[in-house]
């Protein structure tokens, strides 16, 4: 069994993992396109979390992880748990291209853009300004943003939006 990760699955899966490979999902990006209730922010105040938005000729650079044999089904119903705690996310399994070569089917969760929470085509800034201040039942938005663009750094991915974001988040919430 294989997962795509392209948020905050790189850095904390949550999950036995035998392997993991910088991997290609094409057909897809990372973006901040969902208000989140429940982990960094709330109803009365949304954050953003990433979402595999579609879109023709787009790719997200990400993180495929081969869960421990014989955790699977345990990985499944904690990662339905975590991922699917208000059906903005559809579970699907699609086919990603593995740094090291090869291409396997992963589990991967991607926007619903008919949900309340979808919300791609925000400017930047705007995007900015709503991770500075929200925070939720994980902590800060901003903490879920400077994670994930760090280890996409570490990564040796890049990603001009989140790059951007992290530091226009910075500046705004730096004293």
């Amino acid at each position: 069994m294989w997962v795509f990760g392209y948020g905050s699955l790189i850095w904390h899966p949550g999950f036995p993992v035998a392997e993991r490979q910088v991997a290609r999902l094409t057909g897809w990006h990372r973006s901040f396109c969902m208000r989140s209730i429940h982990h960094r922010g709330t109803v009365t105040a949304p954050g953003l979390v990433l979402a595999l938005d579609a879109a023709d000729g787009a790719s997200c650079d990400g993180v495929a992880f081969r869960v421990e044999p014989g955790a699977e089904a345990e990985t499944l119903a904690g990662l339905r748990e975590r991922e699917l705690i208000s059906s903005a996310y559809l579970e699907r399994t699609l086919p990603v291209t593995l740094s090291g070569g090869g291409q396997v089917q992963a589990l991967a969760y991607v926007i619903d853009p008919d949900h309340v929470q979808y919300c791609g085509g925000l400017a930047l800034e705007e995007q900015a300004q709503i991770i500075a201040l929200a925070t939720g039942g994980r902590g800060p938005n901003r903490d879920y943003l400077f994670s994930t663009a760090s280890h996409l750094a570490d990564l040796g991915i890049a990603d001009a939006d989140l790059e951007w974001l992290a530091a226009r988040v910075r500046a705004l919430t730096t004293p």
